[in-house]
């Protein structure tokens, strides 16, 4: 096949930048599809150029990057392949961005900041994207920065089932690594069989990027096997930090679960020697498990390409995680 799903006189391409290959072609395999050939490559001053190597006229046109480091980069390469579709009259032009950069700054803490998630969405829609797929969301709000539809799925059924295949139901504790992220834990307690819901109180700085101290721990975890859980880790310093108060605080065991895996160093460093028994995430950002022993990769291509068939087949992405 060439990139390309045909029927009811429409057709599918699926595309992907050179950020993270691997989970486009996971996601094509998933959907029985090629991606479509691209020439992708960078000038000498860092300038990126893109060609695709078919025509894209009148296609439902599916644009995947998965924006790790360098971010900067792999998100202008996804702005120009947007561009690359509108100006090659693609129909639609789907962006899908597991992870969303610059989620954490999707409002002003202080006076003279920019809410750089919003100015992502504009760059989106102004390089001709119409709609948009990401994976939780740092904050709900941010579906709201984007004037056209935003499809927002949700990991939390591929890290419950697993941990349900892997862990004893019978003396779990959901544990959220602060008070803001309370709902959503909520919901894993829920999943997990009404697990007992605890969270731990931080204070964060508003000078310093990726500062956080882990003070106490709001419930009972004594004698538990905690599951500690957030949508992104990026120093580890916060989680490495709960680990240590919930140990202190009597917990039989913590296992940590994430959507997303930034792992920035000293992340798997202060991951792998906090006293987790396993940590657990998914592979919206590229992953190697080489010299890490209790990291498990869980795969998200099946929830996007479930995504990317529904929406070419005007179907109910809804559906996809009302089910659980």
């Amino acid at each position: 096949m060439t990139g390309k799903v045909t029927g009811s006189s429409k057709n599918m391409m699926l595309f992907t930048g050179r950020a993270h290959p691997a989970l486009a072609e996971a996601v094509a395999k998933e959907l029985k599809t090629d991606l479509v050939p691209t020439t992708a490559r960078d000038f000498a001053n860092g300038e990126i150029f893109i060609r695709f190597e078919e025509s894209v006229r009148g296609a439902d046109c599916f644009v995947m990057q998965s924006h790790t480091q360098p971010l900067n980069k792999w998100l202008v390469e996804q702005l120009i392949m947007i561009d690359a579709l509108k100006r090659g009259s693609a129909k639609r032009i789907t962006a899908i961005l597991p992870f969303y950069p610059y989620a954490r700054q999707d409002k002003k803490h202080l006076g003279r900041e920019p809410i750089s998630a919003r100015l992502v969405a504009d760059l989106l829609a102004a390089a001709g994207a119409d709609r948009i797929v990401s994976v939780d969301l740092h904050t709900d709000q941010i579906q709201g920065f984007f004037d056209g539809p935003v499809d927002h799925m949700h990991a939390m059924p591929i890290l419950t089932d697993y941990i349900k295949s892997k862990y004893p139901m019978d003396n779990l504790a959901v544990v959220s690594p602060d008070a803001g992220r309370v709902k959503v834990a909520e919901k894993w307690a829920h999943e997990l069989g009404d697990a007992p819901l605890s969270f731990v109180h931080k204070t964060r700085s508003n000078t310093e990027a990726n500062k956080t101290v882990s003070n106490r721990v709001v419930g009972d975890v004594e004698g538990k096997d905690c599951i500690l859980l957030d949508d992104m880790i990026d120093t580890g310093g916060t989680i490495a930090g709960a680990v240590r108060v919930l140990k202190e605080a009597g917990a039989k065991s913590v296992v940590i679960a994430c959507t997303h895996g930034v792992f920035s160093d000293p992340a798997r460093e202060r991951l792998s020697e906090c006293g987790a028994v396993e940590v657990i995430t998914t592979d919206t950002l590229p992953q190697s498990t080489e010299g890490w022993d209790n990291l498990t990769v869980l795969s998200i291509a099946p929830l996007l390409a479930r995504t990317i068939h529904e929406i070419f087949e005007n179907g109910s992405v809804t559906t996809l995680f009302e089910t659980h």
